[in-house]
């Protein structure tokens, strides 16, 4: 079966290099919480600092994405308390709320 074809809500063409930025329309945010709240992840070399701590995704709009993860953390930490949240609103922010 065949993807279906997304809703382009809004698009950008750089006209130097022809690339297109294309925001497009998605039902949800799929997140992974941990015991009901939200995460980060992060990745590191437990014996060296190099090349440093990386930060993974935890967020995705597309659920099966989000489903994934969680069925591997669930195996990695023996665990069921990783669980997929579907995001449908919420409260707009901007960065003064954060940052006073």
């Amino acid at each position: 079966m065949a993807r279906p074809k997304p809703v382009i809500i809004a698009e950008h063409t750089n006209q130097q290099t022809y690339r297109s930025e294309q925001v497009l329309k998605a039902d949800a945010i799929y997140a992974v919480f941990f015991q009901g709240s939200p995460i980060n992840l992060r990745s590191l070399n437990s014996l060296t600092n190099y090349p440093g701590p990386k930060y993974k995704k935890v967020s995705f709009s597309n659920s099966g994405h989000a489903f994934n993860l969680a069925d591997r953390l669930n195996r990695m930490f023996k665990s069921v308390e990783f669980t997929v949240v579907k995001l449908t609103d919420g409260e707009e922010i901007d960065e003064s709320d954060i940052n006073p």
